[in-house]
């Protein structure tokens, strides 16, 4: 669900389109666009993908280790309904005047504004607007058009239908109350019509995580769970749904979840499956996790992945489980070097040194394949106040000392956090939201995480977009990586900024670079 809206995904190759400036809204059945650029200029459009890129990279550079709260597990899939309006000057329903033809070329159509949802006093029904449209009109098919920059406004439209047209008056009329809104979205979480329905899982993924807990008297029970062992439902869905079921879901729910994690299909969703089933089960879940993703080495990457996630929501946002009983789940992982790294940031910010010992001999030990282990190794031994651990650094940093000088760079030291008290929560057993993961799955785990293999962060992103998030998956608080060195993000800055320099330059001279080349191919 949200988490401080903004949606993170776990750390994967930076891929710009660098495409032309054309927006597309995805409610449109027929795919028009709503703004293109001049297609004449080519000069004009280098520079918009040189400045598109030199704006997009400081920022996920520089807001990667923003911290956010709300339901992990879901992630909005585009700007609600709501939202939309409430950022227009004007909104209104307008119909297709009868007779009126469409401008083949320019796509201009005339139509009578029949409803003013909001912008009263910037047009009135009964009044003619011409906004552009590409798709089928016909005679009086009616459309919610948005318009910005008054006195003359631009229009956006998109067809609606007559419960459409319904369900926008009842979504102006909603109050500014996070949980009295979700009752009225609740209703339409499988709507017959898409746009409905996407809506509704739209608004979900955008609420705390509070608001969906309070929601718990008003939850059908017995229709979650048939939504979640539906095989056809989408991921992204039967994440909110497994959320929801942590909130309203008791010990009976228990075989269902269990049956589901040892199938051997792949499950969409499982980080919001196993933290769910956590969750109901508490403390006594934690065995069968353990033999199926984390002490099982020929456990599939994306489902471990999934895994840690959930151990970590747990540590971090719930108090269902102690981390003491947690713990040793995430060192089964530690006998994996490959995937050592995903956990050692955790057992600093948890307070655990127990580990110095065996995470000196990982450093030791790191190879070609697995050398990404090292900076994560250093910033556990930094925070560590044992004097041992300072020993173990001096001896490392004569190993690889360039490791210890990128930690020392762009990390500070991890700040134990202590585990949240009790929570009010609604939810059967005490305090348990099966929420936060998906913002952890996409908070970025270290700047050690670049130096993994292609294939690894693909499959990073396919374990949040299969298996994801706080159910909230959708972005979850808990920081994963520290904060970042002051004189670090003066360096991003710079280099953003000289790089986008460079770039235009020699697009404007001698074409683009080979570099940018290579970044649209993907």
């Amino acid at each position: 669900m949200p988490l401080g809206g903004h949606n993170f995904q776990p750390f994967r190759p930076l891929r710009f389109s660098l495409a032309p400036l054309v927006t597309y809204d995805s409610r449109r059945p027929e795919g028009v666009p709503t703004n293109v650029s001049d297609p004449d200029s080519k000069t004009m459009l280098k520079l918009n993908r040189i400045v598109l890129f030199g704006l997009i990279l400081p920022a996920a550079l520089l807001l990667a280790p923003t911290q956010v709260s709300a339901c992990p597990f879901c992630s909005a899939v585009s700007q609600t309904l709501r939202q939309e309006m409430a950022t227009m000057d004007a909104v209104v329903i307008a119909e297709s005047i009868p007779g009126e033809v469409q401008n083949a070329e320019t796509g201009m159509i005339k139509m009578r504004v029949v409803k003013v949802l909001s912008g009263e006093e910037l047009v009135q029904a009964g009044q003619v607007v011409t906004p552009v449209y590409y798709g089928k009109v016909g005679d009086g098919r009616r459309f919610m058009l948005t318009g910005v920059d008054p006195p003359n406004l631009q229009w956006s439209l998109m067809p609606i239908t007559e419960r459409g047209e319904k369900y926008l008056l009842q979504v102006i009329q909603l109050p500014d109350n996070d949980t009295l809104r979700l009752k009225f979205f609740h209703d339409y979480l499988e709507d017959e019509e898409p746009m409905l329905a996407r809506d509704a899982y739209d608004e979900f993924a955008i609420t705390p995580y509070d608001a969906v807990i309070a929601l718990k008297d008003d939850m059908d029970h017995d229709q979650l769970v048939e939504w979640i062992q539906d095989p056809e439902m989408p991921a992204d869905r039967k994440r909110l749904y497994l959320t929801m079921l942590g909130v309203c879901g008791g010990p009976d729910d228990l075989p269902m979840l269990e049956k589901m994690l040892r199938s051997e299909q792949k499950q969409g969703g499982l980080d919001a499956m196993v933290a769910c089933y956590l969750t109901l089960a508490g403390e006594d879940g934690l065995p069968l996790i353990d033999e199926l993703f984390l002490a099982n080495r020929k456990a599939p990457y994306t489902d471990t992945y999934a895994a840690i996630m959930a151990i970590r929501f747990h540590g971090t946002e719930s108090d269902v489980i102690p981390r003491s009983a947690l713990l040793p789940s995430l060192h089964h992982i530690l006998d994996r070097p490959e995937l050592a790294d995903l956990v050692i940031s955790d057992l600093a910010r948890w307070g655990d040194w127990s580990q110095i010992e065996r995470l000196t001999q990982l450093f030791v030990d790191a190879t070609e394949d697995n050398n990404f282990v090292r900076v994560p190794v250093v910033n556990y031994l930094r925070a560590c106040p044992k004097p041992e651990a300072a020993e173990a650094l001096k001896e490392l940093e004569k190993i690889d000392p360039e490791s210890v000088r990128r930690s020392n760079i762009f990390f500070a030291k991890p700040i134990v956090k202590p585990q949240p008290g009790p929570k009010a929560s609604s939810s059967v057993l005490p305090a348990a939201p099966a929420a936060n993961l998906v913002a952890m799955a996409r908070s970025r785990q270290s700047l050690a995480d670049a130096g993994r293999s292609a294939d690894r962060q693909v499959a990073v992103q396919d374990a949040v977009a299969d298996t994801a998030a706080a159910v909230g998956l959708a972005a979850t608080p808990a920081a994963v990586m520290p904060a970042s060195n002051r004189l670090g993000v003066v360096n991003v800055v710079i280099l953003a900024l000289a790089t986008m320099l460079i770039v235009a330059w020699l697009a404007l001279t001698s074409g683009a670079p080979a570099s940018a080349a290579g970044f649209e191919s993907q």
